[in-house]
């Protein structure tokens, strides 16, 4: 999606594992620890087919007039309660950034993705990850979005990925990236448009994926003419299926 900065608009990454997968790698996760898979439906079947364990959940859906109220609606109830200090104190354990390029939800997807699951992964030792995550660990979401739009490390990385898919490249796109992540025992929405963490309530890592689909289900409900949803799992790699 656009994104709400005029400042900087890089070409929208395809939804599409592989390319993620590959994209990831290049910045720095092990090709052996980690990769992204398709969730193809969500009958218990097509879950069960998904490698576990599920570190994190990427949802594409399409941005319409609608979603834009229901993000201003979000905004304004989390600043109304950030007057609760248990809310605040566990959303200051999740990892977060805004997005402020346009098109940049696919990257700020991945980056939600892996930044609430370091301690359960492996990244190479001064790769970009490695020094993003240590560069912006104690700065607030909108520092860590100056951060990534300044750089320009990230920019050719994330041009290189969007160019390796199979659809034909459009800019001017309507559809949106968010992650779903499991942290300190809470399922949360990470959308780079909101001003913060989403508690979608309690969670674990082994339902991590069946509590964010309940979710994801919700927002395909409000639009059944749409085709343009995709769900992908971050998933540990050498696991036995469940």
């Amino acid at each position: 999606m656009s994104g709400e900065s005029k400042k900087k608009r890089w070409v929208p990454l395809e939804s599409n594992p592989e390319v993620m997968s590959q994209f990831l790698w290049g910045l720095g996760l092990r090709e052996d620890d980690a990769e992204m898979y398709d969730v193809y439906g969500f009958d218990d079947e097509l879950l069960d087919m998904v490698p576990k364990p599920v570190l994190a959940v990427v949802f594409l859906f399409p941005y319409k007039p609608q979603t834009e109220a229901e993000i201003s609606l979000d905004n304004k109830q989390l600043e109304e309660e950030e007057a609760s200090s248990v809310a605040k104190k566990s959303i200051e354990k999740v990892y977060f950034l805004k997005q402020t390029v346009g098109n940049a939800c696919g990257t700020i997807g991945l980056l939600h993705a892996i930044g609430n699951v370091l301690p359960e992964i492996n990244l190479i030792e001064g790769s970009f990850l490695a020094r993003f995550y240590k560069s912006t660990e104690n700065m607030n979401p909108f520092e860590r979005a100056s951060f990534l739009e300044e750089n320009q490390e990230m920019e050719d990385a994330h041009s290189t990925a969007a160019s390796a898919g199979q659809t034909e490249v459009i800019e001017d796109v309507r559809d949106h990236f968010i992650c779903f992540s499991c942290v300190d025992g809470m399922l949360y929405e990470l959308d780079g448009l909101k001003s913060h963490p989403i508690s979608h309530g309690v969670s674990s890592r082994n339902t991590l994926l069946q509590d964010a689909t309940k979710v994801i289900k919700q927002t395909i409900q409000k639009n059944p003419n749409s085709m343009n949803f995709n769900v992908m799992a971050l998933s540990k790699k050498n696991t036995a299926v469940a």
